[in-house]
Parts: C-alpha cells; sequence; structure tokens
C-alpha cells in the first residue's frame, strides 16, 4: 500500500496536469485521474516492473477520457431525442421532480450501461421510432439481432431501474 501511495504522490500530478491540459476541466480531470488510478489498483498484479509505469498510467488516463468523450457525444445525441418535459399549471411538482429524476436516470442507464451497437438500436427503436425492420435494413443487420439488442437493452433498465429503487 506504502508503495501505490508512493506512486500516486509522484505521478497524480502529471496525469492531473495532462489532462486538465487535454479538457480544460479540473473536475473532470480529477474524475479521470481517481478512475485511472482505481483501475491502476485493480490491475496491479499485471504490472511489469521492466516498463514505464507513467506511460502506463497515460495510456489508462487516455483510454478513460476517450470513453468519456464518446459518453457525452452519446449523451447530447441522445438527449435530442428525450421529449422535453410539459407542465401545466396543475401538475403536482412532486410528481414532477420525480419524472424528471426518472427521465435522467433512464438516460443516464442508456448511455452508460449498453454497449454501443445496443444502444444505437435501442436509440432508433424507442426514441426515433423505427420498426425492427428498418434499423435491420439501416444497420445492414438481421431483424432478430435487433429484437435481441432492444431486449438485452429493456432488460438493463429494468435490471438497473429495479436496483436503483432499492437504493
Amino acid at each position: 500500500m506504502d508503495a501505490f501511495r508512493l506512486l500516486f504522490e509522484r505521478y497524480q500530478p502529471i496525469i492531473f496536469r495532462q489532462l486538465t491540459y487535454q479538457t480544460g476541466e479540473i473536475d473532470i480531470s480529477q474524475d479521470i485521474v481517481q478512475e485511472t488510478f482505481i483501475r491502476v489498483w485493480e490491475n496491479r498484479r499485471s504490472l511489469k516492473p521492466h516498463l514505464s509505469f507513467l506511460a502506463f498510467t497515460f495510456r489508462i488516463s487516455r483510454n478513460i477520457l476517450y470513453d468519456f468523450i464518446k459518453h457525452q457525444k452519446v449523451r447530447e445525441r441522445s438527449a435530442e431525442f428525450l421529449p422535453p418535459t410539459e407542465s401545466s399549471e396543475h401538475d403536482d411538482p412532486l410528481e414532477l421532480l420525480q419524472a424528471n429524476l426518472l427521465q435522467e436516470q433512464i438516460s443516464t442507464i442508456i448511455n452508460t450501461h449498453l454497449p454501443p451497437r445496443c444502444r444505437e438500436i435501442f436509440l432508433l427503436s424507442r426514441f426515433e421510432g423505427k420498426t425492427h425492420r428498418e434499423i435491420a435494413t439501416l444497420l445492414k443487420l438481421s431483424i432478430r439481432t435487433v429484437e435481441h439488442q432492444v431486449n438485452h437493452a429493456l432488460k438493463v433498465l429494468r435490471r438497473k431501474l429495479k436496483y436503483d429503487d432499492l437504493k
């Protein structure tokens, strides 16, 4: 543990500066640095002492940053498809808040827990209203594959929403 602390103290500022330069965002950089060292710790048994630790951590942080950017783009794209919440003077503020929270929760699950192809198929199906046949033709897939991916996405949503309700 002491060795890990020394590595963290030595390399964290370097990784942080690089990420802050790349993102321009201190909060995002801090999150990515934290995730980088969590992954280093989780994979500590596979470290090779003869290879550069700095290069290893840079590669991990770069991959996390790329994943963050990809997820950010998906969030932005999927936000276009989420219908705006409309309210009226008769709406219950608590119900409106719960609906907004549920909408955010669903969007987060779609963007963070579905594989890219599954997410794409699900968004085409549920948010663009395309039929399974249209999606299959558009993406050059079998209808059965599209059905399987939509069903998988629904299972993930149900499981995650149920799990989050238990918290």
